[in-house]
C-alpha cells in the first residue's frame, strides 16, 4: 500500500531565548522538519517575509532537503518571531502579532495531500484561516490537529470547530480539560479523552501528559499510555509536543500498530528534551530511530 503523503500548514518563526540563541521553530515547521529527517518528505505551506530570519528560514529548509514550493514570500509583513522564556522547567512565549504566516495565499497547487497536519495559532487571523479551509476543501484526506492553545489568539468555539472537522486530535491535558464539557471534566483522563474522542467522532486522540507521558485511543483500540523513562534528562521542553505529533503521523501514515506509534513517539520526545531549542540540524540526531524502526525504504 503506498504511504499517504503529508502537508504540513501553519506557523514558521524564529523561537529567541533569553542567552540570545535564535533557532528556527514554529509547532508545524518543528513537525515538518523531523518528518523530513524520517524520510517522509512532507509540503510545508507558509510564509516569511522578506527579511534576514526569512531567508535564514528558506536557506535553512534548502539544505534540510525540505521541499520549499510552498513557502510563500510575504513583503508586507515580517518573519515570525516569538520570545522563548522558562520558568520551573516549563516554556512560555511572547509571540510576534501580524507576520507573515498570519497571510498564507492559498496555494495553486495543494498537490497530493492524504494527511493534513495543523495547528490553531496559525488561524488566529483571517487570511490564513480562509488558505486552510480552501485547502481542506480541495481535496480528501485525514485532518491531523495538533491543539496549541496560545493566550491570546484562541477561542473555545473556533478551536471545537477545527476539532469537529478533524480525524485525528492531538492536545496536551491542560488542552483536553479546557476544550471539555464542565460537566466531563473529572481526574480520570482516559475517560475523559473517551468522552472528547466519542462526542467529536475522531478517528484517535493522543493526550501528551507532561512527565507522566502520553495516552492515545482510536474506537477501535483500548487506551495506550507510555511513560518517558525515569532517568530522562530534561533541558528544555520546547518542540517535545511537535516531537511526539511527528511521529505519531509518521505512525499513521505507515499503518503502525497504535502502541507501537505511540512507544516511538514517547521515544523520540524523550530524546528532543534533552536538547536545546525544537529542531536539530544533524541527521545523525535521527539515525537510532531511522535504524531501529526501518526506515530505510
Amino acid at each position: 500500500m503506498k504511504t499517504p503523503s503529508v502537508c504540513i500548514f501553519g506557523e514558521v518563526l524564529l523561537d529567541c531565548f533569553p542567552d540570545g540563541r535564535q533557532i528556527l521553530g514554529g509547532a508545524p515547521f518543528n513537525v515538518a522538519w523531523n518528518m523530513q529527517a524520517f524520510g517522509a518528505a512532507p509540503r510545508f505551506l507558509s510564509a516569511v517575509g522578506t527579511d534576514e530570519a526569512g531567508e535564514r528560514i528558506r536557506s535553512g529548509m534548502v539544505e534540510w532537503g525540505m521541499d520549499t514550493s510552498g513557502l510563500q514570500t510575504d513583503p508586507n509583513h515580517p518573519t515570525g518571531r516569538v520570545e522563548v522564556s522558562v520558568h520551573n522547567g516549563e516554556p512560555s512565549y511572547d509571540i510576534l502579532l501580524d507576520c507573515a504566516y498570519d497571510f498564507i495565499r492559498t496555494p495553486e497547487d495543494t498537490g497530493d495531500c492524504g494527511v493534513l497536519y495543523h495547528g490553531t495559532l496559525a488561524l488566529r487571523r483571517p487570511v490564513s484561516a480562509a488558505t486552510l479551509q480552501a485547502i481542506k476543501a480541495s481535496a480528501p484526506h485525514q485532518v491531523f490537529l495538533d491543539v496549541n492553545l496560545r493566550e491570546p489568539w484562541w477561542s473555545r468555539d473556533a478551536a471545537l470547530t477545527l476539532v469537529t472537522e478533524a480525524n485525528w486530535v492531538k492536545l496536551n491535558r491542560d488542552e483536553l480539560l479546557r476544550l471539555s464539557e464542565p460537566n466531563d471534566a473529572r481526574t480520570d483522563m482516559i475517560v475523559l479523552a473517551r468522552t472528547f474522542l466519542d462526542r467529536h467522532q475522531l478517528n484517535g486522540v493522543v493526550v501528551t501528559l507532561g512527565e507522566a507521558g502520553a495516552l492515545a485511543l482510536t474506537p477501535e483500540t483500548e487506551p495506550v499510555l507510555v511513560a518517558p523513562e525515569p532517568a530522562l534528562e530534561v533541558v528544555d521542553t520546547v518542540g517535545a509536543g511537535d516531537a511526539f505529533a511527528s511521529v505519531t503521523i509518521l505512525g499513521i501514515t505507515r499503518g503502525w500498530p497504535l502502541a507501537t506509534t505511540l512507544e516511538r513517539a514517547q521515544s523520540f520526545a524523550s530524546v528532543v528534551v534533552g536538547q536545546r531549542g525544537a529542531t536539530v540540524a544533524d541527521p545523525e540526531f535521527y539515525r537510532p530511530f531511522i535504524d531501529r524502526w526501518g526506515l530505510h525504504s
